[in-house]
């Protein structure tokens, strides 16, 4: 559970810095003047979205997700607002997977030091910094592909914006008044009703092949 927390945290704060930073580097100075461009979680950290819901969930006994404070990215100030709000959103999936992929990259260089500095660490420590780079690589690559669901506010959503004009995206983008009743019926009602796990499928195409593809080299 502690190396699962930090692996959240981490990858929670990274991926919203990473949408702050590609919207400065792009034009909007907003998320940077707002402190967002940060690795101080309390910068990203909202109290519902990143502490109670989670803590929520893990009560309930079912499937756990957490969001942090949105990033403010203002299109007008963007230089091409098109597709930089495209750039912008992915930014936060692809930090994702570039530290799934430093994870991985670590914990195979791990297994390669000499057999002397693991008998300095002691066995704890060995078990705890495999355990971090495995809840690393598993938790940055769910984050990357649970965000890239195509349902507002999440990252995904901004794919297929640029394909919708008039009521259909007046229409799309009301549906993000109904992102968390959806969520709730996806993550808890489907499988346990009619048992259809629909999240679960989705990462088995996704997410899945690419962790034990990554595991298989850290650990080759």
């Amino acid at each position: 559970m502690i190396t699962s927390a930090i692996a959240v945290a981490f990858a929670i704060v990274v991926h919203e810095s990473a949408h702050a930073l590609a919207a400065y580097l792009l034009g909007d100075n907003t998320a940077r003047e707002r402190g967002r461009i940060s690795f101080n979680p309390l910068a990203h950290i909202d109290p519902f979205g990143t502490v109670i819901l989670p803590l929520l969930m893990i009560a309930a006994g079912g499937p756990v997700f957490a969001f942090a404070k949105p990033v403010p990215v203002y299109l007008g100030n963007l230089k091409h607002p098109k597709r930089d709000e495209i750039l912008v959103s992915l930014a936060g999936p692809a930090s994702n997977i570039l530290l799934a992929l430093l994870a991985t990259l670590l914990l195979h260089a791990f297994g390669s030091m000499p057999a002397s500095i693991y008998v300095t660490m002691g066995t704890g420590a060995i078990d705890f910094a495999v355990l971090l780079f495995v809840s690393s690589i598993s938790v940055n690559l769910s984050l990357a592909f649970f965000n890239l669901i195509p349902i507002p506010p999440f990252d995904g959503s901004s794919l297929l914006v640029p394909f919708l004009k008039g009521k259909a995206l007046r229409t799309y983008y009301e549906l993000q008044r109904y992102t968390m009743p959806i969520l709730i019926v996806v993550l808890y009602l489907l499988p346990s009703v009619l048992h259809i796990d629909l999240i679960d499928m989705y990462f088995s195409a996704t997410v899945d092949p690419l962790f034990f593809m990554l595991l298989r080299f850290a650990l080759g």
